[in-house]
């Protein structure tokens, strides 16, 4: 069915012990900031099935058993589904929705399910068979748009093209909520990801355990939101007998967007996506007007905790869609790749590390801001900002 669609959005350095001597938790720098433990007093995501779209979930993992869906794939698409060529889609699935059983990853809405959806990515050496049978991404986007799965997770890049559009399209007009993550070339040639940078996709920065912007994580006038995505463990290979360490990318930063959306879903399960990314929106953590996002940070830090923590929280109207504005049209950004440039040339230009090329340029810098993302009175953490001034960083498109 294709050639590769794309890169992966994460960066892997550095392996662990076996898993089964292993504490992954003890890894996990994010669950104590934003406390998962009270979180999940109020929700742990139960009732809402998120689709991972990637390189396969394998769901025989000790954090994974009993949390994989496999059933429900469409017939379509449901090529070796739990056959995880990689290991990233697993990894992925384990910061959504893992128990942490056997000393593996913590899932920060545990009580989510997840529907795998294997596509051909960077990595895959599948033979001809394989390869005409195993889906492209815009046809596992549009099976997942007729299940009743509420959140569409896409940690890759090079989703380029009339058919990637139109199936991102679709899945809005389902009231699914999609997410991506905004690429590794923070550091390259600043080229724009995609499917991140489509309308109707939240595109989801990287930062690590002080808040300062990830050097690798792309930025653009894309990105919508920030999560933690590296200094935490994932699984090295397709073997499975061993997590890395210091995993890093915008994907895991997507996956915990993912999941704290799968987090206030549960809790609010009437809500439309609307609501949904209004609540992530408006509670973010940041130290800016909202009206005036940051192009490294977008509207702020994920703090799904905000939330949950209110009962009788006010998401807005159901019917409005509170980035209306920025899903008018198209991109923009400092360094700007073609929208039409095909998914093959795009992931030739992906960096070093396997990163998905995305806009931006150097993110190293002396001008400082602070990003609250800890929470409500903690101690706020720096963001290192690239560009030559602010003015630069806050400036951002009307998609």
């Amino acid at each position: 069915m294709g050639a590769v669609v794309g890169a992966l959005a994460v960066v892997t350095a550095g392996f662990a012990p076996s898993a089964a001597a292993y504490d992954a938790q003890s890894k996990q720098w994010y669950l104590e900031p934003m406390q998962a433990e009270q979180m999940w007093e109020a929700s742990t995501g139960k009732g809402v099935k998120v689709a991972v779209i990637d390189t396969g979930v394998n769901a025989n993992t000790p954090s994974l058993k009993g949390q994989v869906l496999a059933d429900e794939v469409p017939k379509s698409v449901s090529y070796r589904a739990t056959n995880d060529y990689l290991g990233h889609g697993t990894t992925m699935a384990e910061l959504i929705a893992g128990t942490g059983s056997g000393g593996g990853l913590q899932g920060l809405a545990p009580g989510a399910k997840i529907v795998p959806y294997r596509i051909q990515l960077e990595g895959f050496k599948g033979g001809t068979e394989e390869k005409e049978k195993t889906p492209q991404a815009w046809d596992a986007i549009k099976a997942a748009a007729d299940t009743d799965a509420k959140i569409i997770s896409m940690s890759f890049g090079g989703l380029t093209g009339p058919k990637g559009e139109a199936a991102i399209q679709y899945a809005a007009s389902k009231g699914k909520l999609l997410i991506a993550g905004a690429g590794n070339d923070g550091e390259g040639k600043g080229l724009v990801s995609y499917p991140a940078a489509y309308p109707y996709v939240i595109g989801v920065s990287s930062m690590d355990e002080s808040g300062t912007v990830s050097k690798f994580s792309s930025h653009g006038n894309y990105v919508d939101l920030a999560a933690p995505g590296q200094d935490f463990p994932g699984w090295c290979d397709a073997t499975f007998r061993s997590y890395c360490d210091d995993s890093a990318g915008t994907s895991p930063a997507t996956a915990l967007t993912a999941a704290s959306a799968a987090l206030i879903w549960s809790a609010h399960p009437d809500w439309t996506v609307n609501q949904v990314v209004r609540s992530l929106i408006d509670t973010a953590g940041r130290d800016w007007a909202k009206d005036d996002p940051s192009t490294y940070l977008g509207y702020g830090a994920i703090r799904p905790r905000i939330v949950l923590e209110d009962p009788d929280y006010d998401a807005g109207p159901a019917n409005v869609d509170p980035l209306a504005k920025e899903n008018g049209g198209g991109v923009t950004t400092e360094a700007s790749a073609s929208p039409s440039a095909s998914a093959s040339s795009q992931a030739a230009e992906k960096d070093s590390s396997g990163g998905t090329s995305a806009a931006g340029s150097s993110a190293e810098s002396s001008n400082d801001s602070k990003l609250p993302w800890l929470g409500l009175g903690a101690a706020a953490a720096v963001i290192v900002l690239g560009g030559t001034g602010a003015a630069v960083v806050r400036a951002r498109r009307a998609r």
